[in-house]
């Protein structure tokens, strides 16, 4: 689409998600293309992509493996349906997928998105505590703060107050909440993870477990690094103390991997990084870079076993969608998981981490900055919020870095770094230049 389409455009016939509608309209931002690391507005100018858009864009954009994939596809299989049928890409991107993961995790449930990923890992845990006997696990055990998607099951289990704050009387009764793992007074401005905090998790035992008993708990949910709600890492031993706790009490632990997947920390998956094997984990965003919508769930072989061996004939599995296992969303996920493979994109993250991390905490020192932190290729800046108004500071400081070329994404009071992984060190430099200046302006 043109710039000078753009201009006949009617702003009101499409509710934009997760967006001031009213402020939009105002000071519209249209991206009319985008290739590598760089998006082009509507008026031609150049942006950089700090966020790899939605923390997704792994590849960067319009990357030529994908849009080979996609292109051929397109002109040759438009749509299959998976129920009860078969074609071959999301068999070729299970198996690819699966060899990824950490052993031991080798079945894939493909979705369209990351919210699908947690609803249909949150109704895999409960079918199989039921068909083991166990049906009195019911119990989900979320975090503060933690986003897992806005679907009903999803969002039931996240932590972010404005995002369930309209829901709260349609959401998941049988839902607990650990504590979040940032606290400022005592490990703000700290590099990678933080030496103290694994304690943290002993609220597991200590109140949930406590309260709840363990034999009704069906399974703990937590991103490795929780993205959406500020970017908050985990303190070094905390994702190794859940596992221990959940497994002293029979409790699946699924992780949600729809950001850290796909190379954000430099292996494939957060939980080889972390050395943290869970039961599950969900994935979505850089599956395909972006390019077509996709998401999944990697179980455990027992747990994949127990479906397929439970006794009597037919669907081992009520559950499905539509345009699970897509076949262009099966071609654009090959075309990305090429693209890793062949420019060894997983390991940008550990070539870059260095200067990254100094980018990030740069920051310190600026006018209001109460926090910065950073893991691998993902990082936040915190700003002391304006008397009054929660957010504010950040938003706009959004609104200049856009307006100076770069984008990157507020989060309350924090600003959100997360470039795409063939990002170079001159791009970091822009990144977190613009930044600092603009922080100087907003004072």
């Amino acid at each position: 689409m043109t710039a000078q389409s753009d201009l006949t455009l009617d702003l009101d016939a499409y509710w934009m998600p997760f967006t001031s509608k009213r402020a939009f309209k105002k000071a519209p931002r249209f991206v009319t293309g985008a290739k590598g690391v760089h998006f082009t507005t509507a008026d031609g100018k150049q942006v950089l992509d700090g966020l790899a858009t939605l923390w997704c864009v792994n590849a960067g954009h319009c990357h030529p493996r994908i849009v080979e994939r996609i292109r051929e596809q397109a002109g040759e299989l438009d749509f299959a349906s998976s129920f009860g049928l078969g074609h071959p890409g999301p068999f070729a991107v299970a198996g690819r997928v699966a060899a990824l993961a950490p052993p031991g995790l080798d079945h894939v449930f493909f979705t369209n998105s990351g919210s699908e990923a947690v609803d249909t890992a949150l109704k895999i845990v409960i079918a199989y505590h039921k068909l083991r006997g166990e049906g009195t696990r019911r119990i989900f055990v979320g975090r503060e703060r933690a986003y897992h998607g806005v679907n009903i099951g999803g969002l039931s289990v996240s932590g972010m107050q404005l995002n369930r704050r309209s829901f709260e009387a349609t959401l998941l009764g049988n839902v607990d909440h650990l504590a979040h793992t940032q606290d400022l007074a005592t490990r703000a401005f700290v590099r990678g993870q933080a030496p103290t905090g694994a304690e943290l998790a002993d609220e597991l035992e200590r109140r949930i477990i406590a309260v709840h008993d363990a034999s009704n708990i069906a399974a703990v949910i937590v991103e490795p690094v929780s993205g959406a709600g500020g970017v908050l890492i985990p303190p070094a031993g905390y994702l190794q103390r859940l596992r221990e706790i959940c497994d002293r009490h029979g409790i699946l632990l699924v992780f949600d991997e729809v950001i850290t997947g796909f190379g954000r920390l430099g292996r494939p998956f957060a939980s080889q990084f972390f050395g943290v094997t869970p039961d599950l984990f969900t994935f979505a965003k850089g599956i395909t870079s972006g390019a077509v919508p996709l998401g999944g769930v990697v179980v455990r072989k027992e747990i994949y076993d127990t479906f397929m061996n439970a006794s009597g004939p037919g669907v081992e599995l009520f559950h499905g969608y539509t345009y699970s296992g897509h076949p262009r969303a099966a071609a654009a996920a090959l075309g990305a998981l090429d693209a890793y493979a062949e420019e060894a994109l997983f390991d940008r993250a550990n070539l870059l981490a260095g200067d990254f991390e100094d980018g990030v905490h740069s920051l310190r020192g600026l006018p209001n900055v109460i926090d910065t932190r950073n893991l691998q290729l993902i990082g936040a800046v915190e700003l002391a919020p304006r008397p009054g108004a929660p957010g504010a500071r950040a938003l706009e400081a959004f609104g200049k870095c856009w307006d100076r070329g770069v984008y990157v994404r507020p989060i309350g009071d924090a600003l959100a770094i997360c470039p795409p992984l063939v990002v170079e060190k001159r791009h970091l430099d822009q990144i977190f230049g613009v930044v600092a200046d603009v922080l100087k302006s907003v004072a």
